[in-house]
């Protein structure tokens, strides 16, 4: 059982009571985004009710009320991932601007011949931006490659890391297989060679506890929206003497201490990071979402994810015929996919929405994790807090009616 009431916790999501063609919404795309509970819904309003105004602008009341409100915000960010200083905390888009904001900066720095190494398990948006800097500034990119069951092979990895190595960029948590990589060894690996490690933890911040000064990572990158949040925020972490000596991304705005004709100054940390009007309501609404996981427990959601994942997994294997699962059946986070050599995924997944169920189809922005395993394409049901093992159960006997429907025609 977890130690919350899942039942209390689904009557805070107002989608959650939707119906599809007369049928229970049972949502399973939370790898993609999540839902918003009506706290975050109503932070929203009530920013724009009563405070909106720019921030770091003006010395009036709603200016004042906003900056304040957009800066605590921060500061719940920082607390939540355990981050020593203010400063370390940057809002960006989403984990995605935050990755290419270190790319952008390390262009200053890098030398053809320089090294970053990744993996093939990346997400798009932990491996286009390396792409970019190999075939425009001579870097020499690495991929460590994976074992027969889908793990990271760490002694590979740890072979690719040389003098040469600036960087290793490195996913937290598989948005495919929903293996939670050993990070905390991968940095020790990383700085032993005086390279600098980067964590996607796009599929990890949401669901289980991050303590950044306990794992020592560089660089930690995640997104608002599929922790509750609002769309448009994300977050880059990095160290604070790390930051001093990055150039900025984005020029002008709120990133900017004084201007002549001759030259800029920039802003102190975080804000030499956060050019032009930030996105201060969702930001506010952001730290009401962090609000609700912090009352919940990062540890109770990650354990509700595993034993919701283990049971659909056990049942999966066990009860669907032909079923392909990528990835390990044991030690992953509720991210599953899967497919069927003789069903096309998107049937699959189309068969599933008309009974209610919502899952992904594709390749979830990770084409050479398919490739690596000979594949275009998997099914992936991707489980959080507010999902009970009742949806989970349906989902699989829908399936199995599915299949069944399928194969007799």
């Amino acid at each position: 059982m977890p130690c919350f009431d899942v039942q209390s916790v689904r009557k805070d999501f107002p989608i959650l009571q939707r119906k599809l063609r007369g049928k229970p919404l049972v949502y399973l795309d939370n790898a993609a985004t999540s839902q918003r509970p009506v706290q975050v819904i109503k932070a929203l309003e009530e920013f724009y009710t009563l405070h909106n105004a720019n921030i770091h602008r003006a010395i009036h009341t709603l200016s004042r009320e906003a900056t304040e409100l957009y800066e605590e915000a921060h500061e719940k960010v920082r607390r939540f991932i355990n981050a020593r200083f203010f400063e370390e905390i940057i809002f960006t888009k989403n984990t995605t601007e935050a990755i290419n904001l270190v790319a952008y900066s390390l262009s200053f720095k890098l030398k053809p011949g320089d090294e970053i190494v990744t993996t093939v398990m990346e997400h798009h948006s932990n491996m286009v931006p390396w792409q970019m800097l190999r075939d425009h500034f001579g870097i020499k990119l690495k991929f460590a490659r994976l074992n027969e069951k889908g793990y990271l092979d760490l002694d590979h990895l740890n072979s690719l890391i040389t003098d040469r190595t600036k960087l290793v960029a490195v996913t937290h948590v598989s948005n495919v297989l929903g293996i939670v990589n050993p990070i905390e060894e991968i940095v020790k690996m990383a700085h032993s060679k005086g390279a600098l490690c980067l964590v996607d933890g796009a599929q990890s911040v949401p669901h289980l506890p991050i303590d950044v000064q306990k794992l020592d990572m560089d660089f930690l990158a995640f997104s608002s929206h599929k922790m509750l949040g609002p769309t448009g925020i994300g977050v880059l972490y990095a160290k604070r003497e790390i930051l001093e000596k990055m150039e900025p991304f984005l020029r002008g705005g709120d990133m900017i201490s004084t201007v002549t004709i001759e030259r800029p100054d920039w802003n102190k940390l975080p804000w030499r990071f956060e050019a032009g009007t930030s996105n201060f309501a969702d930001g506010y609404a952001f730290g009401v979402a962090i609000d609700y996981l912090e009352r919940v427990g990062m540890d109770c959601i990650f354990e509700h994810e595993k034993e919701i994942a283990k049971h659909t997994l056990n049942r999966l294997i066990n009860e669907v015929e032909g079923i392909k699962i990528l990835g390990p059946v044991e030690d992953r986070i509720g991210v599953i996919s899967f497919y069927f050599e003789d069903i096309p995924p998107d049937l699959v997944g189309l068969a599933l929405d008309e009974e209610g169920v919502a899952i992904r189809t594709g390749c979830h922005c990770a084409q050479p994790l398919h490739e690596h395993f000979g594949i275009s394409g998997t099914a992936r049901a991707s489980f959080y807090l507010y999902n009970t093992f009742e949806e989970a159960d349906y989902f699989v006997d829908t399936l199995k009616a599915i299949i069944k429907r399928y194969r007799n025609l």
